[in-house]
C-alpha cells in the first residue's frame, strides 16, 4: 500500500481544498461535526433544504458526482479523486449523505442499464440535488434472501401491472423516483424471473408508509403497489435479468455504506478518559482498558482494509467483494461500543436527551440506530457468505430450492 499523493493526486487534493475552505457552509460546521450517528445531522434548520443547497452548489462548480461522466452531470474524476473529495468535504459530507442512495446505488444502475436519452434526462437533476432517489427491494415475506421476493409484475401490452409491498425502504417519502426489483416468473427459480424497473414516485398505485423508528426517526418506510402500471421502457435489463442487474446495485450499495460507516471507537475512548467509575476514570479499569484494546485493534484493521482498496482504485483497479468486510466489522463494533458505553453510565444511560445525557446521548442514539446497520445493505449473515464464497473460495451453502421453479417452493402459508 502507498499513502502518498501522486503529484496529480496532490494537486487534486489542493484544488479541492481551497474550493472547500472558499465555499462550504462554515456557519454549519459545528452542529455538523457535534452530530452523532444515529443523530440528526441538522437541528437548527431543515436538513433536505441546507442538503439541496449545498449540492446544488458543488454541482454548479463541477464537484457533485465526481466520477460520473461530465455528460450525466459529474466531472469525469478517477476513483481515487473522488475518495479524495470525500475526505476533503469532511462534515459537509454529511449533507450530502441525503442522496447517498441516488448517487451511490440508483445511478450507477441507471447508468449501466438504461438507454442514453433516459441517462441523459434522469442522471444530472440527480447529481444536481434536484431529484431525489430510493431503491425499492427488501420485502416482509423474504427477509435478507432477496431472491425470495414476491411483488408480482405482469405484462399487459407495452405496460407492467405491479401488485404487492416493499419494507424498509430509506427516503420513499423523500423521493421522486426508485429503482423497483420485481417478479415476472414464477415457473422458473427464483433468481431467473425477477425483472428491474425504475419508477416516478408519485405515479398513481403507490402508497408510501413512513415506518416510526424506536428512535423517534421515521427514515425507513413501508411502500404499497395497487394496479401499478410501468411502461416496458422503464425497464433496466432484459425481462428476467433483474438479479444479475441487482447485483450491480448491491455491490456500489455495499461499498458506499460500508466506506462511510464509523465504529465510534474514537467517541468511547474520549468518554472513557473523562467519565469517572468506581473511584476513578473509566480508562484507568484493567478490564475497560481490554475492550478499548481489542476496538482499537479492530478500527485499525478496519482503516488498513480501507487503504488497500484505496491504493487499488490509485492503480486504476476496482474493488471486490472483499469491501464486505468493513461493513460487517464495523456493524458489529459500532453495536458493542455504544452498548458498552451505557454500561459505563449506569442508570443515566437511560437519558436519551441532548441537554441532560452523556455525551450529548451520541451513545443512545447509536444504540438504537445501529440494529439497522446490521440488516442495511446485507444482513451480516449474507455478507459472510459473500466473504466465503468469493473472497475465500469455500463452497457455497447448500440450498434446498437449488433449481426450483418459484411457484414449487415451499412457504410457511403452505406448510
Amino acid at each position: 500500500m502507498n499513502f502518498d499523493d501522486t503529484p496529480t493526486e496532490a494537486a487534486f487534493r489542493a484544488e479541492a481544498r481551497a474550493w472547500i475552505r472558499a465555499n462550504a457552509p462554515h456557519d454549519l460546521h459545528d452542529e455538523l461535526a457535534a452530530a452523532g450517528f444515529g443523530q440528526p445531522a441538522l437541528r437548527s434548520r431543515d436538513l433536505m433544504s441546507a442538503a439541496r443547497a449545498w449540492q446544488k452548489q458543488k454541482h454548479a462548480a463541477g464537484w457533485a458526482c465526481l466520477h460520473w461522466p461530465r455528460e450525466y452531470g459529474g466531472r469525469g474524476a478517477t476513483p481515487i479523486e473522488r475518495v479524495i473529495w470525500d475526505q476533503e468535504e469532511g462534515v459537509y459530507g454529511k449533507l450530502s449523505r441525503v442522496f447517498i442512495i441516488g448517487h451511490g446505488m440508483c445511478g450507477p444502475t441507471v447508468m449501466a442499464y438504461a438507454d442514453e436519452a433516459q441517462k441523459r434526462r434522469l442522471l444530472p437533476p440527480l447529481a444536481a440535488g434536484d431529484e431525489v432517489w430510493c431503491q425499492m427491494f427488501s420485502e416482509p415475506s423474504a427477509g435478507s434472501d432477496l431472491a425470495g421476493l414476491r411483488t408480482r409484475a405482469v405484462r399487459d401490452g407495452d405496460d407492467w401491472v405491479v401488485d404487492g409491498q416493499k419494507i424498509w425502504t430509506s427516503g420513499a417519502h423523500l423521493s421522486d423516483w426508485g429503482i423497483l426489483l420485481v417478479r415476472t416468473d414464477t415457473e422458473v427459480p427464483k433468481h431467473e424471473g425477477l425483472t428491474m424497473f425504475f419508477v416516478h414516485m408519485k405515479s398513481p398505485g403507490i402508497e408510501i408508509r413512513p415506518i416510526r423508528q424506536v428512535n423517534g426517526e421515521s427514515h425507513f418506510n413501508e411502500v404499497f403497489f395497487t394496479g401499478l402500471r410501468i411502461p416496458d421502457a422503464q425497464r433496466l435489463g432484459a425481462v428476467g435479468a433483474g438479479w444479475r442487474v441487482s447485483l450491480h446495485t448491491l455491490m456500489n450499495e455495499r461499498l458506499s455504506i460500508g466506506a462511510g460507516m464509523p465504529t465510534g471507537f474514537p467517541q468511547m475512548l474520549e468518554l472513557c478518559c473523562r467519565l469517572e467509575a468506581g473511584g476513578g476514570r473509566a480508562v484507568d479499569d484493567p478490564a475497560v482498558r481490554a475492550r478499548l484494546a481489542t476496538w482499537a485493534i479492530r478500527t485499525s484493521g478496519l482503516k488498513y482494509t480501507a487503504w488497500r482498496s484505496i491504493s487499488a482504485l490509485s492503480r486504476g483497479e476496482m474493488p471486490g467483494p472483499e469491501n464486505s468486510i468493513g461493513k460487517l466489522v464495523a456493524g458489529r463494533t459500532l453495536q458493542e461500543i455504544a452498548a458498552f458505553a451505557l454500561d459505563l453510565q449506569g442508570r443515566a444511560g437511560v437519558l436519551v436527551d441532548p441537554e441532560l445525557a452523556e455525551a450529548g446521548a451520541a451513545f443512545q442514539a447509536m444504540l438504537m440506530r445501529s440494529p439497522a446497520t446490521r440488516i442495511e445493505g446485507g444482513t451480516d449473515e449474507i455478507l459472510r457468505n459473500v466473504i466465503a464464497e468469493r473472497v475465500l473460495g469455500l463452497p457455497p451453502d447448500l440450498r434446498a430450492d437449488r433449481g426450483i421453479p418459484f411457484s414449487r417452493v415451499p412457504t410457511g402459508s403452505a406448510q
